[in-house]
Formats: structure tokens, sequence, C-alpha cells
């Protein structure tokens, strides 16, 4: 497995031969509503876009997870799985092979890759978003991502979950609270999932962040005490801070669920660079 995170909630999976392009921002800048003065993050040039892609994967149909201008520069007749809701904005912007993924269902990849799609984020009043369950189906490898820290209770029958990528800090406003729960969930979903390594999403990287939003955003929590947390309740986890633009190989120790990998005495996963995709 390579992973390679992209900024903010954008990640490269490579699994099974396959390369998954996950909620996509890579070209201009991001804003809700085009309220720039809310709200803006911008980098100092475009990322790349990366090639031989196989499936573009969206889990939220608001900017952050399936950003417009991003979507208008892809390849449209690569297949993409996604919510209801972000199915109908790729719908939109003319891809072609567009899979409305609900709660529950699950859509094989070249019979090498199983999706499920999980009960995620709460957005707006009544609309819960996807997280994704991915599962390599000759090696049972899996790896769970989820970018605002709501977890379906569910995914506790799918354990062991190799690689679990999901916020590390909670994101709170005034009034509102908390719209990104990482440092509440974190621990909890580790104990669940017993899962070899846990990566951070939903950060910043080389990105600037601006408007009247930030100024009010309050965060708490961060990757180190997590792991504080995993050692005192004896948790062999390992979290890893990747740098944005590198590939990195993941290499886990045997999925053998007979064996205990919840004791610090298991071989902990390694991750190197592989290979870097430049801006």
């Amino acid at each position: 497995m390579y992973l390679t995170w992209l900024d903010n909630n954008s990640w490269l999976i490579e699994l099974s031969g396959k390369r998954i392009l996950l909620d996509p921002w890579l070209i201009g800048d991001l804003t809700f509503g085009n309220l720039t003065w809310l709200f803006r993050g911008s980098r100092s040039c475009d990322r790349a876009i990366p090639e031989n892609l196989d499936l573009i994967l969206l889990s939220q149909g608001i900017e952050d997870h399936a950003h417009p201008e991003t979507l208008k520069h892809l390849d449209k007749s690569i297949p993409v799985v996604a919510s209801p809701s972000a199915a109908t904005v790729a719908q939109s912007l003319g891809f072609l092979h567009v899979t409305a993924l609900y709660h529950g269902k699950t859509f094989t990849l070249d019979d090498q890759i199983q999706i499920l799609a999980t009960v995620g984020s709460l957005v707006g009043p009544t609309t819960k978003e996807n997280g994704y369950l991915l599962t390599a189906l000759g090696t049972n490898t899996k790896l769970y991502y989820e970018p605002h820290g709501f977890h379906d209770p569910r995914l506790k029958d799918h354990a062991p979950i190799d690689v679990v990528i999901t916020p590390q800090i909670d994101l709170a406003l005034p009034v509102v609270g908390s719209i990104i729960k990482g440092k509440q969930t974190s621990l909890k979903l580790a104990q669940a999932l017993n899962p070899q390594v846990m990566i951070p999403t939903a950060a910043g990287g080389d990105i600037t962040f601006e408007g009247v939003l930030m100024s009010i955003l309050n965060v708490f929590g961060s990757p180190d005490q997590l792991r504080h947390q995993l050692a005192q309740s004896d948790l062999a986890t390992q979290v890893i801070e990747l740098k944005p633009g590198i590939s990195y190989e993941v290499n886990l120790t045997s999925s053998d669920t007979s064996s205990d990998r919840s004791t610090p005495s298991v071989t902990p996963a390694a991750l190197s660079p592989h290979q870097q995709l430049h801006p």
C-alpha cells in the first residue's frame, strides 16, 4: 500500500495495484459558496493531478471534498464513487460513470478492492455523509477513512482495520460546537478497530487559510496527545504524520486476526518515502 497526502483531506491511495484519488482539492482556491471573506484556502501553486487513476472517491458533496474546480480538470471518463450529495456534484460536472454509494452498500473495483460506505459526518440538519472502508480482496488489507471524526459504531464488526485516516484534533466554532471531532473520538476508534497505523487528515499541509471563520475557530488536541493516550491504554497503534506531496509505502504486519496486535510487542507498521508528487 502507498499513501500520498495531497493537503487537507486529499489523498492518493495505491492499493492492490489500483490508484484511487480521494476527496481531491488540487487546483485553485477553496471557498464555500464563493464567500472568500468568510473562508479562503489557498496554496502557492497548484498540485499536479496524479496520472493513471482508476477511481475518484468522494466522501461529501461540499467544496472541501468535492472541489468543483479540481473536478473540472479531471478526466470525465474516470469512474466516480461518491456519497449521494457528492454524486450529484460529479454528475453536474459531466462525469460519465458515477455511482452514488449509500450507507451499508458496497462497490467493487475490478474485483480487487471492495469499498463499503459507512455512516459519516452530519452536514446540515439531516444529511449524513460517507466514511469509507476499503478492503483489498486478495490480502484482506483494510483502510478506513472519515474526514470529520464521526464514526459508524458498526465498524467494530470489521475489526481489526489496518490503517485509519481520520482527524486527530477538534475544530470548534462558538455556539455551533465541534465541526470536526478527532480529539473526542480517535482513542475510542483505536480501541474499537485495533489499527496498526493511524494517520491524521483535515490538517492544512502546504495551505494558507484566511477569513473571518479562521479568527473564531478553536483547535483542541494533537497527534502527540493521541500518542500519549494510546500508550496509556497499552495500544501498539502508531500515529504517523505524513509530509504532503510524498508517497509513503505502508508496511503492515501479518493480517492474521488470531494474533493480538493491540499489544506493544507486535512489530509496528513502518512508512518510508517512495516518491514525491510535486506541486
